[in-house]
This record gives structure tokens, sequence and C-alpha cells, in this order.
């Protein structure tokens, strides 16, 4: 018994035009034609189809299905590479999900990352989207930081008058809140925040520092960055050591 290409297409799952295909690529041998030009698929072109199909449904790129043969070590080593294709893929999907069930929580907002929703509501734009940046180029173990130290909350107070920090702020007011901030910028206190970045090499690191650069000087006035940059001068000034106490 033989088949017409529309009867081999339809009994394999595929259609005229995907075996069509299969011949300009050399995927599927060319059958036996009847004195009247038309084409006879036999049992081993059926079979044929088949296993195409199964491979590429399992995710074998069609590259892949022409060059297996009899190599079985060749066909196990595709076989694992897309498994762990599919493992990374299944994980990415499961992490999407995580972060689909707490977005929706209530009170949930999708404009900071995911473990940021409780502190947003007293965020502003400019930190919302500071925060989205800090959460692409640092690593979880910072960001988990920078989240304890805003769920802490340590001096709203602060917080507020910088925000609220003119561009026209005077050479006494931005260096009376720089000295306020040492402690937020100095490593050896309490409340700051190393941000490490996720950067496997020193090329991107410095990258992703002067992304952060930009961003600041793009989300906040030329007053609040001079502020953060006298913060920093008077923490390195002092070596990094806890301020003493009285």
């Amino acid at each position: 018994m033989t088949w017409s290409t529309r009867e081999i297409a339809e009994l394999s799952g595929s259609t005229v035009k995907t075996v069509r295909y299969y011949h300009e690529i050399g995927l599927l041998d060319e059958p036996d034609r009847e004195p009247n030009g038309y084409k006879r698929y036999e049992v081993r072109h059926l079979t044929r189809l088949l296993q195409i199909r199964r491979l590429t449904g399992l995710g074998v790129p069609l590259a892949q299905v022409a060059a297996m043969g009899t190599d079985t070590d060749g066909r196990a080593s595709i076989f694992r590479t897309i498994d762990a294709e599919l493992e990374a893929t299944m994980e990415r999907l499961q992490n999407i999900r995580r972060e689909l069930a707490v977005l929706s929580r209530p009170g949930a907002s999708p404009d900071v990352p995911t473990g940021f929703s409780g502190v947003a509501e007293h965020l502003r734009d400019n930190d919302r989207a500071l925060i989205t940046i800090y959460a692409q180029l640092f690593s979880d173990e910072s960001m988990d930081a920078v989240r304890r130290t805003l769920e802490a909350d340590p001096n709203p107070e602060l917080d507020e008058e910088f925000r609220d920090l003119p561009e026209d702020a005077d050479e006494a007011t931005r260096q009376a809140m720089a000295e306020r901030l040492v402690p937020f910028v100095d490593a050896a206190t309490d409340h700051s925040v190393t941000l490490e970045p996720k950067a496997s090499t020193p090329g991107r690191a410095e990258a992703a520092r002067n992304a952060v650069g930009h961003a600041l000087h793009a989300l906040y006035n030329r007053a609040q960055v001079d502020v953060l940059r006298r913060a920093h001068l008077i923490s390195e000034a002092n070596g990094g050591a806890r301020p003493a106490r009285d």
C-alpha cells in the first residue's frame, strides 16, 4: 500500500507543506513516482515522518534531527542538553509563578522588585526606579540588605528631608545633611548597605557601578547627588570607622 503526499501528511499529523520542506532539507527521502508523476509514499516514509515529529516534539531542532545517525553517544548528548534546557525553563516558570503569587496579594506593587512591596507605599517614583535598577545589577544578598534597611526605616525624618531637598539648597544645608547621612553610607556602621554587583568580571562590575552613577544623576537633583557624594567623602576621610558616641 502506498499514499499520496496529502494522505501521508494526514496520517503523520503533519501538513503537505511540512512534508515538502522535509524533502528540501534532506530529512525525508523522495519517494518513487507513478507514471502520472504523483509521489507514492511507503511505510518507511511514514515511519520516518513519525520519528521526526516525535523528536521535534521533544524539542530537538531540525538541524540536529538531520545529524542524528547511528551514533548513540551523540544522540544521548543531544537529549541531555535538551533536558537541561527544559529544567532551566521549568525553574524560570516556577520563579514567574512565585512572583505572580506575590503580585496577586493585596497592596503588592509591580513597580518594585519582588520582596519590596511591603515598603513600596513609602517610596517615591525615583526611589522605586533606583531599586528596580539595583535589583538588576546587584546580588540577591545586597538587595535583601536594602530591603531590611527600608523595612527598619531607621530615620524616616532624614529620609523625607533628603527627598525634599531642593536643587538650590545652600552649602551649609548640603554639608549638614551629608554629615547626618554618613552612618548610612559608612561600611563600619549598622545601617549601611554594601552593594555587590552580580557581574562576574571586573569590567561588568565597573559597568554596573557606572550605570548606577548615571541613574542617580537622572533620578535625583544635583543637590541630592552632591549630598551623597559628600557623605561618601566624609566616610572615606574617617577611614570607614564607626563615629564616636557620647
